[in-house]
């Protein structure tokens, strides 16, 4: 490796002799001048790694010099040492986007601090990322042994998210195993899923759900006479929710993140229906079997939103005004800027986003899409690039100003599906890779999920002979009719509607403005 050549620019150099030999000693190699024209010459000749700059020096000030480094050599960053603590000084530097301001008298470990900062942090945060994964994989694989309980599994799955967040922004070759590790836990929660979805959906004894999420979350804010937004951005996971929080902390503070469990199936038709319904699906079908949409309709899925709320707040003898509005592109995003204001006569304001769900059924369809959310890591990359400059950021800042509390939350996540699982089913079958439902569905019972009685899970039966099948894992529904095609077009594809903790473990956040 070549060493590492630092030009440092001082008037008082003579008297930093002791600090130079220290940073010799560590292994650097310190170019010396006396002033800023020098320093100037030196960097036109030669590339440094490093610059350190004193401010306050006779001909060309520090600032000056500064500012020509920044065009001549735009990527090498600069400390600026300074006697001077006036803040004018200090903002102007900083406004430069200097690596770092130190103020004499400096001592030589403050100034090898300052170089390994800019210098080595990324290697040295990557050995210590992957010297705490180390320590951390076998309590990983203990809990995932060990988790008996929806609480154990919704502390995993936070546990797995955060070291996929660590492990993706540092290069420590660490990626794969994280990613076994997950599908273990995967194929850990299908089984769990599958022992324990019944007692969930028949007695008392379950976890939050799509259908008490209303009741739970949001009609107790009501009552306290809070004005709310409940945004749902559609197909929204845990990992996504981690990318763009912290660009909602300037305008909110978190009063309660948490999980919560979605119905199966994982699709806006059930699960989202049965947020605003506050019911199971059946129960909506039997109740307002106008506002229940069949598998087999070519109507929407989700065309009845805001007639479920109504049924919802009618129900629990509620008189609240509310507004629904679905975001569905930049033309409907910037109408509702536009007529924010009004959203002021509402108790409760409820706003659907449906751009991440555009975006996955996007990565199916276009190569390019495909290409550029080609990993997790690149899917959540696009998802923040689009919440930091869409009309999604400005949505929030503005619920900010008005001082509402806002609860964030979806309707279920996705999952990257890699492996095909041989069904067959006839022409009324469902066209979903994650799950099915029919009367003359053929399959392998121990590669799904199986509900045979659907009105026991709450679930809608078409026919008395209906029957749901769900896809584990990274599992995948494909047809024996030009399997070779199916398989190839959809293998690698975000998809939802089966069981998997990134579809079925999804965040519900409640946000205070600040």
């Amino acid at each position: 490796m070549n060493k590492i050549t630092i030009l440092w620019a001082d008037d008082e150099i003579d008297l930093l002799r002791p600090h130079i030999m220290f940073l010799n000693n560590k292994g650097y190699d310190v170019v010396t001048v006396t002033n800023g024209r020098d320093a100037l010459d030196t960097i036109e000749g030669q590339h440094f790694d490093l610059i350190i700059l004193d401010e306050n020096m006779p001909g060309i000030s520090g600032l000056e010099a500064l500012q020509r480094i920044k065009i001549a050599q735009p990527t090498v960053p600069v400390i600026m040492i300074t006697k001077s603590e006036e803040e004018n000084i200090m903002n102007q530097a900083i406004g430069s986007e200097i690596a770092d301001y130190l103020i004499k008298p400096v001592n030589p470990m403050q100034i090898l601090l300052s170089i390994k900062k800019n210098l080595h942090s990324t290697e040295l945060v990557t050995e210590k990322v992957a010297g705490d994964y180390r320590q951390e994989f076998m309590n990983i694989s203990q809990q995932i042994s060990s988790a008996q309980t929806i609480d154990d599994w919704y502390a995993l799955y936070n546990t797995l998210v955060r070291w996929e967040l660590t492990l993706s922004a540092t290069d420590t070759g660490m990626a794969d195993m994280l990613r076994m590790q997950k599908e273990e836990a995967n194929s850990a929660f299908c089984k769990f899923v599958r022992r324990n979805y019944e007692t969930w959906m028949t007695t008392d004894n379950h976890p939050l759900r799509s259908n008490d999420v209303f009741k739970s979350r949001v009609l107790p804010l009501l009552d306290k006479g809070e004005k709310v937004f409940f945004v749902v951005i559609d197909n929204f996971r845990l990992d996504q929710w981690k990318t763009i929080s912290p660009l909602l902390a300037e305008h909110f503070t978190i009063e309660q993140e948490e999980l919560y469990t979605t119905i199966l199936p994982t699709t806006t038709q059930y699960a989202r229906n049965a947020i605003f319904s506050g019911l199971m699906p059946i129960d909506i079908e039997r109740m307002f079997p106008d506002l229940w949409v069949d598998e087999d309709s070519e109507e929407g899925k989700n065309v009845n939103e805001a007639p479920l709320i109504q049924t919802f707040l009618d129900r629990y003898r509620r008189k609240v005004r509310f507004s629904y509005n679905k975001v569905n592109d930049i033309a409907s995003g910037e109408k509702l800027l536009q007529n924010f204001a009004s959203l002021k006569n509402f108790d409760l304001n409820v706003v659907v986003i449906n751009f991440v769900d555009m975006m996955s059924h996007a990565r199916t369809e276009s190569k390019m899409i495909r290409e550029l959310a080609k990993t997790d890591s690149a899917y959540r990359s696009l998802t923040e690039s689009w919440f930091r400059t869409s009309y999604a950021i400005e949505l929030f800042k503005r619920m900010a100003e008005m001082g509402w509390k806002v609860v964030v939350t979806t309707d279920h996540g996705t999952i990257r599906v890699d492996n095909p699982v041989k069904i067959i089913g006839d022409k009324n079958t469902n066209s979903n890779l994650r799950y099915k439902l029919g009367k003359n569905l053929s399959y392998n019972a121990k590669q799904v999920y199986e509900i045979l009685k659907p009105q026991r899970y709450g679930l809608p039966a078409p026919n008395v002979s209906t029957a749901y099948v769900f896809a584990l894992n990274h599992d995948f529904l494909a047809y024996p009719n030009n399997y070779n095609y199916y398989v190839s077009y959809y293998s690698d594809t975000f998809q939802h509607g089966g069981i998997s903790m990134e579809e079925m473990l999804v965040p519900l956040v409640t946000l205070n403005p600040k």
